[in-house]
């Protein structure tokens, strides 16, 4: 039987390269905040993951999930049941996108696409059980902690500066929300981080 895990990438995958060539699907399912203010049509506020902006884009998203996914899914099973990650995993796309918003809930011009907020509360659930571990980062192998202290200063710089079209709030957002989900989720998760910030070689 899939996990869900993997029900989340099939679906994304699906539905992202269905609507690569379908300027109407991606209309039909982006976060355009007057649809909601005015249509009430709150489910943007979930199927903005479900669509990217091209290939690279979601597999980049994608394969960040898998990896980081496939660790952290049989932990919030045991911890909230059998869709405990499907759970957390919908929860970081509501949570991460919800000041975007906000913010911009009168903004016609306004849309956002991907699920990089969820992805963020997943990697970032991982680094709380694992600050050492190795990541790649360009193909640099990088310790996931000193990953997010990088990746949190520059999406606070980027989202500040506006340079750019990508969502950098949800990303911070989505962050956080995976990490104060988790410490709720597993309260001695905290003490385990503590002690394994304390150790860099383990």
């Amino acid at each position: 039987m899939p996990t869900t895990l993997l029900i989340i990438l099939a679906a994304t995958c699906i539905v992202s390269f269905m609507a690569f060539n379908n300027r109407r699907l991606i209309d039909d399912l982006i976060l355009w905040p007057p649809a909601i203010e005015r249509k009430r049509e709150y489910y943007r506020l979930v199927t903005y993951g479900l669509i990217h902006a091209d290939p690279m884009h979601l597999l980049f998203n994608m394969i960040t999930l898998f990896f980081f996914g496939r660790i952290m899914e049989p932990i919030y099973n045991s911890i909230l049941g059998a869709f405990g990650f499907g759970l957390f995993y919908l929860g970081g796309l509501i949570v991460s996108i919800l000041p975007t918003y906000l913010k911009n809930r009168h903004n016609t011009n306004y849309r956002s696409l991907g699920a990089s907020g969820a992805v963020s509360a997943v990697l970032f659930a991982f680094i709380l059980y694992s600050p050492w571990t190795r990541i790649y980062v360009f193909f640099i192998k990088v310790p996931a902690i000193i990953y997010a202290v990088l990746y949190v200063g520059y999406s606070i710089y980027m989202d500040r500066s506006g340079q750019d079209n990508v969502n950098h709030s949800a990303h911070l957002w989505g962050a956080a929300y995976g990490v104060v989900f988790t410490v709720l989720a597993q309260p001695e998760v905290v003490p385990h981080f503590l002690g394994a910030m304390s150790q860099p070689g383990m």
